[in-house]
């Protein structure tokens, strides 16, 4: 049966949260420090554990079993199972939906307290948090482009949950190619105001029945619009026209024509769109319209696509989260074969079997170095808005900026990768369906596709985050990860600095060749461009968990070995020290196999793939 037994653990999401990174800081800032304080996270993590294991994981047999329907029509073209509506209700009266895009209103909570809230219904039920998730990243869009009049018409309810969202952009003929989009908007007599006639497809939540309205977000191109994506413009397109008083009306001739076949995520609708089949399809242009045809779409879609990048490394962790956790609970119970170390003896949990211990430990601390990569994202994107000073503001938009692709292909790569090593810890109960990695792996596949596939992720990286405002902000980002290794150095952690140094030193070097390669060789760019990314992943991830892991010694110091929370030390200083010797090595063959040029792939001949 589909994963539906939350097993997830906070002990750690608590730890970075409120002991890591500097809650103090982030309270004192003038948008949170009347509302909150460091225990006010501890009430909001407990409620939302509570609905994601009695009110969402429950649910997910039917989000995978069951799934979305398409029955056709104008009104409810996609149906889903009633217990979604209960989830989805329960989930948007205890304000853990899309209020949390509302980003204006007073009392609103820091947004790195949103990552874990998202990281753990995602581990309750990978699909059915598209329900709200998506709606939230579409009101990033309109609070920041749209009239105070137009804003008054759609958001409060966006935010309130009783309308949902979407994002349009890709099409039968332009994928990763956005710029190849031919949906077609005309302007008509009434200013802002627009005719909408095209198709998209692969547009999640683009229809179900739990809410009253869709309101999409739809990139189009004038008549006059110029090649590529300079001419993109971005329309509010309403499935049901919505009056200036915000109610209600007439069907907006937007036709939902069919939903995906997926092999996961069952629980999402991925609908295919028609606009405009009547000639009847209206939709109001975000911002200013197009000049000489150049319109402003791909730039405010992106405050979109960035929020929805970083939300998919969260949702990555919150399924491989979920995954480690049924491996575990597994491990603990499943009595197969004698320990190495007595073969007469009797048969033993698995979790005593050396290899068993080293997949879990793997799993482990990937989990809890993406999550540092994650948290300390979103801490960023605090200090990006609120932060009192605009040198501070702008660093840490920049370092988000450098962080974004990681957060979203190294960690969804990985979510891949330790759901196999969650099915691989179930022995041969892991291929079947009755266990939840299955299903999660299943689940997470889309990750690394969707949002700008990883590969678009890695150029992304390697071109412009390397280069923005003419490389600084990388030096700075680069800079302080060499500071931290040549100066917090501790006996305890000898080895693991040690490794760091030869660490950083080849990703350096990495760097070096990829700036070569830049104007030399492009072709060797591209095609390390994406073990590049993993390479930086993991020097970020490395440094991250050694900062880590030095403050886990001194508490473990502090509290003493008898101390409730002595183990959960313990287990954080294992976490670091198995990720850095174990998993940032990695780095060396991408180095190697950068030095020797190897470009085998680019040279077989395609005859020769057989």
């Amino acid at each position: 049966m589909p994963h539906n037994n939350y097993l997830y653990q906070t002990r750690d999401i608590k730890f970075q949260i409120k002991e890591w990174l500097d809650i103090n800081k982030i309270l004192s800032l003038d948008a949170y420090k009347d509302y909150y304080g460091a225990d006010d996270f501890d009430a909001i993590c407990d409620v939302n554990y509570k609905i994601c294991r009695d009110v969402i994981c429950p649910a997910n047999k039917d989000s995978d079993e069951i799934g979305m329907k398409h029955v056709g029509g104008n009104e409810k073209a996609v149906i889903s199972p009633d217990v979604f509506k209960t989830v989805y209700n329960t989930v948007i009266e205890a304000g853990m939906g899309p209020q949390f895009g509302d980003r204006q209103v007073e009392g609103r909570m820091p947004l790195y307290w949103y990552a874990p809230i998202l990281e753990m219904q995602t581990g309750a039920s990978p699909a059915m948090v598209m329900l709200w998730c998506l709606t939230q990243g579409a009101t990033t869009v309109l609070q920041y482009n749209l009239s105070q009049e137009l804003q008054e018409r759609f958001l409060p309810k966006m935010y309130s949950g009783e309308w949902g969202g979407s994002m349009c952009l890709t099409e039968p003929g332009a994928g990763s190619e956005v710029g190849a989009v031919t949906t077609r908007c005309f302007p008509t007599d009434t200013p802002g105001l627009w005719k909408i006639k095209g198709q998209k497809c692969f547009i999640t939540t683009g229809d179900w029945d739990g809410v009253e309205n869709i309101i999409h977000l739809v990139l189009a191109k004038d008549p006059d619009a110029k090649p590529g994506t300079a001419g993109i413009s971005c329309l509010v397109v309403p499935k049901f026209w919505v009056n200036e008083d915000g109610s209600l009306g007439a069907w907006n001739d937007v036709t939902t024509t069919g939903i995906e076949h997926k092999l996961g995520i069952h629980g999402s609708a991925t609908c295919s769109l028609a606009f405009g089949e009547n000639d009847n399809c209206y939709g109001w242009m975000i911002g200013d319209g197009p000049v000489d045809g150049r319109g402003k779409g791909m730039a405010q879609m992106f405050q979109m696509m960035n929020e929805e990048r970083i939300n998919t490394g969260i949702f990555s962790l919150g399924a491989f989260g979920a995954a480690y956790y049924a491996a575990l609970d597994y491990a603990k119970a499943r009595v197969q074969s004698k320990k190495s170390t007595d073969p007469k003896g009797p048969s033993v949990r698995i979790i005593e079997h050396e290899d068993v211990r080293r997949m879990l430990l793997l799993q482990k601390s990937v989990m809890e170095a993406c999550r540092a990569l994650l948290y300390s994202s979103y801490y960023y994107i605090d200090l990006s808005k609120e932060a009192a000073t605009e040198e501070e503001r702008e660093l840490a938009e920049d370092f988000f900026m450098i962080q974004n692709p990681l957060g979203k292909a190294y960690i969804s790569d990985m979510a891949w990768q330790m759901c196999a090593e969650a099915i691989q810890v179930h022995g041969g109960y892991g291929f079947m369906e009755e266990y939840a990695p299955a299903s999660l792996a299943r689940d997470c596949k889309i990750y690394s596709l969707w949002e700008g596939t990883n590969f678009i992720q890695s150029q992304d990286f390697t071109g412009r985050k390397f280069t923005m405002k003419k490389g600084e902000p990388f030096k700075k980002w680069l800079a302080e990860i060499g500071d931290f290794i040549a100066n917090k150095k501790t006996p305890e952690f000898a080895a693991e600095f040690a490794m760091m140094e030869r660490a950083f030193a080849s990703f350096n070097s990495i760097v070096d060749m990829n700036a070569a390669w830049t104007t030399t060789n492009k072709q060797l760019k591209q095609l390390f461009a994406t073990r590049i990314m993993h390479a930086a992943a993991r020097v970020i991830c490395g440094k991250l968990m050694l900062d880590q892991g030095l403050l886990a010694a001194s508490k473990l110091a502090e509290l003493g070995d008898s101390h409730f929370d002595a183990n959960f030390y313990k287990g954080k200083i294992a976490s670091v020290k198995f990720y850095i010797m174990n998993v940032v090595p990695e780095i060396f063959g991408t180095e190697e196999a950068m030095k020797a040029a190897d470009t085998s792939a680019i040279d077989c001949p395609e005859d020769a793939f057989m």
